[in-house]
């Protein structure tokens, strides 16, 4: 299915969403799969968190503390990634503003940046 940039405010010439796969998936990431992808995420964290909850109590061990602080900036994210598709810069690298690659979406849907950017960023 075709994506219409005046339905969905995305661009794919800038989000990095147009076809470029010879394979059988899709040619792009839509904002639907996106949405779909981002709440898989938000949910499995969630889950997460509740799991860490009913394990016992976190604040005396500093392993499930650091944990549940790692699933809440991962959530923090996932939020992050909803706004930027309501704006319409979902996909597009917050370091060099250039397409973050489909198959990378696929795999982190709440990344803001492109390979070599999160690489600088790590360093």
């Amino acid at each position: 299915m075709p994506l219409d940039p005046s339905l969905t405010g995305l661009d794919p010439s800038r989000t990095g969403l147009a076809p470029s796969r010879t394979d059988s998936r899709p040619a792009r990431l839509t904002p639907h799969d996106a949405r779909q992808r981002l709440e898989h995420a938000r949910n499995s964290r969630i889950a997460q968190l509740r799991a860490l909850r009913e394990s016992g109590p976190s604040t005396e061990d500093p392993l499930m503390s650091a944990q549940a602080d790692a699933i809440g900036k991962v959530l923090k994210e996932i939020d992050a990634a909803f706004a930027r598709i309501d704006e319409g810069t979902y996909g597009t690298c917050v370091g060099c503003s250039a397409p973050v690659p489909a198959e990378r979406l696929e795999i982190l849907p709440y990344t803001r940046h492109c390979v070599a950017c999160q690489r600088r960023a790590a360093a």
